[in-house]
């Protein structure tokens, strides 16, 4: 991309997108599921889905949710039907890219890594891919961004055993 092509994003912006992704990771790290869907618009996208598939733009991902209230369908399943072995995650999220600005809304994406730490266990390095996302400023929002897409592509063709909290 030349630098004439970039896109443009002033630097404010540039600096709460950052804090908004840091936030995004803080907010699943500690726990605080019922804060997840907070950071979506109401008609959100979220997906999780291989490399392979993403790449060869096949519709198979290991989960996908269509809005908002599917968001809180899963935070409440999570909590309240799921048994599953208690873990925590830890997220290390790389600074995002901005691909394209048009208005209000951001194209960007991010690779991450996430480690997971089950009582008495040691960490093991549990998913890592990228977020490929669309994003909306949002001013009435904490952060100043909501997601209106999600997609967490992973480099794996495989996953640990299962897929409980959020990537």
């Amino acid at each position: 991309m030349s630098a004439a092509s970039k896109p443009k994003l002033p630097a404010d912006d540039y600096i709460s997108l950052m804090l908004f992704y840091q936030a995004y990771a803080e907010t699943i790290d500690n726990g605080d599921l019922n804060g997840w869907p907070a950071l979506f618009t109401v008609d959100c996208v979220y997906k999780i889905q291989s490399r392979e598939n993403f790449d060869r733009k096949l519709p198979l991902a290991t989960m996908a949710f269509e809005s908002q209230g599917m968001l809180k369908d899963r935070v409440y399943c999570i909590r309240e039907t799921l048994y599953y072995e208690p873990y925590l995650q830890r997220h290390v999220v790389a600074a995002p890219v901005v691909t394209s600005v048009d208005g209000d809304t951001v194209h960007a994406h991010a690779s991450y890594a996430v480690f997971r730490t089950k009582p008495d266990d040691i960490t093991h390095v549990y998913n890592v891919g990228r977020y490929e996302d669309t994003l909306v400023k949002s001013p009435e929002s904490h952060h100043g961004w909501l997601l209106k897409s999600r997609i967490c592509v992973f480099d794996s063709d495989l996953i640990l055993n299962s897929m409980i909290y959020p990537i």
